[in-house]
């Protein structure tokens, strides 16, 4: 899968306290651009360019399927967390339960290439890259 960029943040989960707005500063921004680019498939949240592991510093990059160009990212070794709502607060309701499935030594992340997909149906699944 080819994913190109849209737009990106650096932030940090625990220690910025800008973490809601420029996240919802990054979607509303990159869904005006994807508007004007008159796309209609996937869309996904990007996360990459780890400090550490979930409590460091991190890149969320909002990307659309590109096959010309972008980054190439291989589907092998990923837990897919299936979305049963699709709304903003099951989403992070899922990272906390990856968050607590690492901690209890139960998911072993990579830490390279994790992605929320929003399929226009609205679907929403979470990829974990494991080791």
């Amino acid at each position: 899968m080819k994913l190109s960029v849209i737009r990106e943040v650096r932030t940090n989960n625990f220690n910025d306290s800008e973490i809601i707005n420029k996240i919802q500063t990054l979607w509303n921004d990159s869904m005006q651009d994807i508007q004007k680019l008159n796309y209609k498939g996937n869309i996904y949240g990007v996360y990459h360019k780890y400090e550490s592991n979930y409590k460091g510093d991190y890149t969320v990059s909002i990307m659309i399927e590109d096959n010309k160009k972008g980054i190439e990212l291989s589907l092998e070794n990923y837990k897919i967390f299936n979305e049963e709502k699709t709304d903003k607060e099951s989403v992070f309701l899922t990272w906390h339960k990856i968050w607590k499935l690492e901690e209890d030594g139960k998911l072993h992340r990579a830490y390279t290439y994790d992605f929320e997909k929003y399929d226009p149906s609205g679907r929403i699944e979470i990829y974990i890259k494991e080791k």
